[in-house]
């Protein structure tokens, strides 16, 4: 091969400075874009009906709860010790036993406010669950017609 050939066909592959640092850039948007679908862990719920006090949290207090009663128990995995107590997860459902169980694409935020194996007056709809969602906060992003006892959900604090 002869040098020119290689000098012309090297000149045709470099590009400037401005253009190589460009040029994956759009694979890094489409990264950091998947990356900022699913941060979160995975749990299960359950749904738990009034009454609601007392609180492992905060006793007899009514003011704990949020206006728009999106709260919730939380399980072992998330207790630390009553650490829990106060924290806001965003959560949404993202699977069920039953079919057609979630509200596609329903993200909600709930505040802890209990300990599900405190729940003595109101059982959860089911035992060893992540979190234990207020019946607000459950029929926000499953179907409650569909009757699920638990989902699998996306959860991050």
């Amino acid at each position: 091969m002869n040098p020119r050939d290689t000098h012309k066909k090297m000149s045709r592959l470099s590009c400037s400075p401005v253009q190589c640092l460009l040029r994956p850039l759009p694979l890094l948007f489409i990264l950091s874009m998947m990356s900022q679908i699913s941060q979160g862990d995975v749990g299960t719920a359950a749904r738990y009906s009034p009454p609601y006090l007392p609180t492992a949290c905060y006793n007899d207090s009514a003011s704990q709860f949020p206006s728009n009663n999106l709260f919730a128990a939380a399980g072992d995995g998330i207790w630390d010790n009553g650490a829990a107590c106060g924290r806001q997860y965003l959560v949404r459902c993202i699977s069920a036993a039953v079919a057609d169980s979630c509200i596609a694409d329903q993200v909600i935020q709930v505040k802890i406010v209990d300990y599900a194996l405190a729940l003595i007056r109101s059982p959860p709809s089911a035992s060893g669950t992540t979190i234990v969602l207020s019946e607000t906060a459950f029929a926000a992003i499953a179907n409650t017609s569909a009757a699920p006892t638990s989902i699998n959900l996306e959860f991050q604090q």
